[in-house]
């Protein structure tokens, strides 16, 4: 019998989020959920592609490749899903696991989202309790069970 793993792999965990109200509830849920692993917040599709490439504003910089990516789909600039296609086809970045989490629970989100390379999709829910447990199985998924991939470029 398998059981979850005591301690999160130290990964970097990418929030792409554009509503400053999501980006405190995340980070409070992270503290509370003991998830202590380095977050990092872009506010548009724009500037997480920049992150993840190391472009723009982080050109020269040291940021690191995160291990996991939180993505919300409705966002100005870039949306999420426009967002997912240009992480899941470029050869740099592609393995990065993309967690969908949005208030979207429409049919043909999930399902594009799906067909467009997210490896998993959550409906944010709408109270904290219900989030931070979101939050904690996420944790426990895909810090502690899954082996995500290790390039950290």
């Amino acid at each position: 019998m398998h059981t979850v793993k005591e301690t999160f792999k130290t990964v970097p965990i990418l929030l792409v989020e554009d509503d400053e109200d999501d980006i405190a509830i995340t980070g409070r849920a992270f503290r509370k959920g003991r998830i202590a692993n380095p977050l990092y917040v872009t506010r548009d599709g724009e500037e997480a592609i920049e992150f993840l490439r190391r472009q723009g504003r982080y050109e020269g910089t040291q940021v690191p490749r995160p291990g996991l990516i939180l993505l919300d789909l409705n966002m100005p600039r870039l949306s999420g899903r426009e967002v997912l296609k240009i992480i899941k086809n470029d050869p740099d970045l592609k393995l990065i696991p993309v967690i969908v989490l949005t208030t979207s629970s429409d049919e043909s989100d999930i399902l594009h989202c799906y067909e467009d390379g997210a490896n998993t999709y959550i409906t944010k829910p709408v109270d904290f309790t219900n989030f931070l447990a979101a939050v904690v199985v996420i944790g426990e998924y895909w810090l502690c069970l899954a082996e995500i991939p290790g390039k950290q470029g």
